[in-house]
């Protein structure tokens, strides 16, 4: 018996576990994005060290604390976009999991209150002292979804609109990293200015990448920057990003660790994420519009795993 789709209709009368169970592979896959955050995590708290001088790591304890919760701040943002972004899905992208019935907003609004409460005893239990850095992070995840309360007017400026969503990535550095300086009473290390400018261009990477597409893919009602600015200048801007994220990359590297082997796996990183959209320039087709995508992800993981994991290993293993 052939296995049915996961967006067959059939779907939409199972458990909720089940259904949240799709809902995840489609829309904020656990085991990619537990990764990622993971890394994201262990990259922010050790770069904060580095540059700070202090030798070791945080105990382990803290950093999975500090890691489960940077992952649910991520889960309660894609939570948000799915209540921010209904309208437009209903009448634009009926394929998606919350407008073909798979996953209610109701559901996921109760999904959103209990992650909250789990966020709230684990914060309270582990480091009740970042409760004031967590507030932020919330706060502003909060005026978000709600378009910082000028919504027509971002629509029409796609660079505000850029960038007010991608300083949250900061936001939640600023809340890793304090697992660090932040509980042991310290000041944060001017180093990780670089580090979260890294992580501000490094998500508009991952945002314009995802928003490239071949022609045939386009959607009416789907904002993408192939179909504002053309498949061809969307890849260059895309390029340009990664550019700009490669050198504030080399100049946060420099500040913990002064080896070159950090800045050759950069550049080779660099070289390899940004051939799929090269290619995308002389040949417009789905597979490099959907490498693009893939680059972007692979560069980030790659990058902070080169900013926190290798000076901390290389500092303190070899």
């Amino acid at each position: 018996m052939p296995k049915i789709p996961d967006s067959h209709p059939l779907h939409n009368t199972k458990a909720f576990f089940y259904r949240f169970y799709i809902y995840q592979k489609e829309r904020f896959p656990f085991v990619g994005h537990g990764l990622l955050i993971s890394v994201f995590s262990f990259s922010a708290i050790s770069f904060a060290r580095l540059s700070a001088g202090k030798e070791g790591f945080i105990p382990l304890d803290r950093y999975v604390g500090v890691a489960i919760m940077c992952f649910l701040l991520f889960l309660l943002l894609r939570i948000a976009d799915e209540f921010k972004d209904a309208e437009d899905d209903k009448k634009f992208r009926s394929h998606l999991p919350v407008p073909r019935g798979l996953i209610r907003l109701s559901e996921l609004k109760a999904l959103a209150i209990v992650t909250l409460v789990i966020q709230l005893l684990l914060q309270l239990l582990l480091f009740p002292k970042m409760i004031v850095l967590y507030l932020v992070v919330l706060i502003y995840l909060a005026l978000m979804t709600k378009e910082f309360f000028i919504p027509e007017w971002l629509k029409k400026q796609p660079v505000a609109y850029v960038a007010s969503h991608m300083l949250i990535i900061p936001l939640v550095d600023i809340y890793a990293s304090g697992a660090d300086w932040f509980l042991e009473g310290s000041a944060a290390p001017f180093g990780l200015v670089y580090f979260f400018g890294v992580s501000f261009l490094n998500g508009v990477v991952l945002e314009v990448g995802r928003k490239i597409r071949v022609p045939e893919d386009e959607s009416e009602g789907v904002n993408t920057y192939s179909s504002m600015l053309g498949p061809k200048k969307a890849s260059l801007l895309w390029i340009g990003f990664l550019g700009f994220t490669l050198v504030l990359s080399l100049l946060a590297y420099q500040t913990v660790d002064s080896s070159q082997i950090g800045k050759m796996v950069l550049f080779i990183a660099f070289g390899l994420c940004v051939l799929p959209a090269l290619l995308f320039l002389f040949q417009s087709k789905r597979f490099w519009a959907k490498a693009i995508e893939i680059s972007s992800a692979l560069w980030t993981l790659i990058m902070y795993l080169t900013l926190g994991a290798i000076p901390m290993i290389k500092a303190h293993w070899f």
